[in-house]
């Protein structure tokens, strides 16, 4: 009974924490110029829009959080937030 509750806790914390990541990530390369992605020599930014844009949507099933899907789509968010924003903070200067 409490392994049910303590395991119900668990993926609830981490649905909360992979949308925060996910949502962030879709505002912030909404946010951004778009020659900026181009200047960096990564994707353009409708690339991104869509890549993080999907893996937000997987944010608002509780279901998909730890599924193929939404490892996934958090993977997306994170290499976009460490691998891509850095780059453009860098060339934008903000």
């Amino acid at each position: 009974m409490i392994f049910g509750a303590v395991q119900d806790l668990v993926v609830l914390v981490l649905w909360v924490l992979f949308g925060v990541v996910k949502i962030w990530a879709l505002v912030d390369c909404a946010r951004r110029p778009t020659h900026a992605f181009t200047a960096v020599g990564r994707l353009n930014k409708t690339f991104w829009l869509i890549i993080v844009g999907v893996a937000a949507l997987t944010a608002l099933l509780p279901a998909l959080t730890l599924g193929l899907i939404g490892i996934a789509g958090l993977v997306a968010a994170l290499v976009y937030l460490f691998g891509v924003r850095p780059r453009i903070i860098e060339i934008t200067g903000r």
